[in-house]
């Protein structure tokens, strides 16, 4: 069964393999055997409710658990910009008139913000392509709004996605570019480093003073502003099926979309519900209903696609699914339909 789970001390050797097929762009997840388990440090830190508010954050690998393989990795991080500010863009418009020349102008620009200061971010989603395939990519991306709906009490009401944005076919970012080389004269991936390690005070100390005009960029870089990376298509798709929308905030090195909503208005928050477990009486309706099912458990939290509805209050599982989700016979599990309800 794949499943997603907590990430443990001893996935460190899988998370640095699976990292370097990350490309250029993916912040939060380069191939650092130092920097990956501080995270993993952290995140275990976090779950035992030991971690101070800035520095809270969840990991979850992607395990096919019947060969031990490490396919993926999604993150949470409770309250960003807290102790490091958490930049972005918001693209704002510009209106200029003359009344005596009879001219109307309709502009857009680029304006430094913290606007998303203590929301709750999705990040660090990869899925090395050996796994994109059969739904695979939807339960790792889905598997953090399981993980939200059953510990709401731990985050706050907001919740943002930076996806990352396009590049061209030779890996590098029109965006940055146009922009970003200009102010910080060193090149993408070493300003992604050092962004990704927390140095982030060169930020503050060379970006732009004042508004960027859109309309006097090239036109390759105008393009790329709230422009999602081709690869990274297929998970806009899925966080906008959840509920996030695109609200004129981008990422400030490549101008990739952010994505925000309310994680009370999360589909899978709205529409998920706890039911017992039931091992071996499977549901033989036929009707190929299919739903994500999770565990409660904080520290040792799995969460796997399984087939079946819940009926009276309980959903049956397989003897092997139960033994992948880490559930007996009685336990309660959360269930979501992949189907949404009709409204």
């Amino acid at each position: 069964m794949i499943v997603v789970r907590t990430v443990r001390t001893g996935d460190v050797d899988a998370l640095v393999a699976l990292a370097q097929e990350t490309g250029p762009g993916l912040t939060t997840f380069k191939p650092d055997r130092d920097a990956l388990a501080a995270r993993i440090a952290r995140a275990r830190r976090t779950t035992a409710g030991a971690a101070e508010p800035h520095e809270a954050g969840y990991f979850f690998v992607m395990e096919d658990t019947a060969t031990g393989d490490v396919g993926g990795v999604c993150g949470i991080e409770t309250s960003v910009g807290l102790r490091q500010p958490f930049y972005n863009y918001r693209v704002s418009t510009v209106v200029h008139a003359s009344q005596d020349l009879g001219i109307w102008t309709h502009m857009h620009a680029l304006n430094i913000s913290h606007d998303l200061t203590g929301y709750t971010e999705l990040c660090s989603l990869f899925l090395s392509p050996r796994h994109r395939a059969g739904g695979v990519g939807g339960l790792l991306s889905r598997s953090r709004f399981m993980f939200l709906a059953q510990f709401r009490e731990r985050f706050p009401q907001r919740l943002c996605a930076e996806l990352r944005g396009h590049f061209d076919a030779d890996g590098t970012s029109p965006f940055w570019r146009a922009v970003g080389s200009h102010f910080y004269q060193i090149d993408f991936n070493a300003a992604d480093y050092l962004s990704s390690h927390g140095r982030k005070s060169f930020l503050a100390e060379l970006m732009p003073r004042y508004p960027v005009y859109l309309e006097l960029l090239p036109d390759a870089a105008q393009r790329c502003v709230g422009r999602t990376h081709a690869d990274t298509i297929p998970a806009r798709r899925m966080l906008e099926a959840e509920g996030l929308r695109y609200e004129n905030h981008v990422d400030i090195f490549d101008a990739g979309p952010v994505l925000e909503c309310h994680i009370a208005d999360l589909r899978t928050v709205r529409e998920s519900a706890v039911a017992t477990v039931e091992i071996g009486a499977r549901d033989e309706a036929g009707d190929g209903a299919r739903a994500l099912v999770s565990n409660t458990s904080m520290d040792d939290f799995r969460v796997g696609i399984a087939a079946g509805t819940v009926r009276d209050g309980a959903f049956a599982l397989a003897a092997d699914e139960a033994v992948a989700l880490g559930v007996a016979a009685g336990d309660p599990v959360r269930v979501l339909a992949l189907r949404p309800r009709q409204a």
